[in-house]
């Protein structure tokens, strides 16, 4: 019974998968919205939505490994903050590694898209 119910230590785990998405969406919107509005868009947040919605070019294959290797060196570090904290100051440090690491995921991932479009 007990694999049935899962075995992990934080029932919240999925709230915090939940959030680092969002927060992936988040940051990506706003870097597409500030790339528009540089380039003079009339809607930029129009444009921006729709530029997220229409990716139609997958990364490369080297890309695509850097991004995820990222994620999962986000997802480790921000781990072994919540495995060497406790109470209050757990929140607060997995919170900001989380933030810090979706935020360079997101970031890289924006540079490498605007690369690959450009040269399109």
């Amino acid at each position: 019974m007990y694999l049935a119910r899962g075995s992990s230590d934080d029932p919240y785990v999925w709230l915090w998968v939940l959030g680092a998405l969002a927060l992936y969406a988040l940051i990506s919107y706003g870097l597409q919205y500030r790339a528009r509005a540089r380039r003079g868009s009339a809607h930029p947040a129009h444009d921006a939505l729709h530029d997220l919605k229409d990716r139609e070019d997958p990364q490369p294959p080297e890309n695509r490994f850097v991004s995820r290797v990222i994620m999962l060196c986000g997802a480790g570090f921000t781990g072994l903050v919540a495995y060497l904290t406790s109470g209050a100051v757990r929140v607060l440090t997995v919170g900001l590694a989380a933030v810090v690491a979706v935020t360079v995921w997101a970031y890289y991932d924006h540079r490498t898209e605007t690369r690959a479009s450009a040269r399109s």
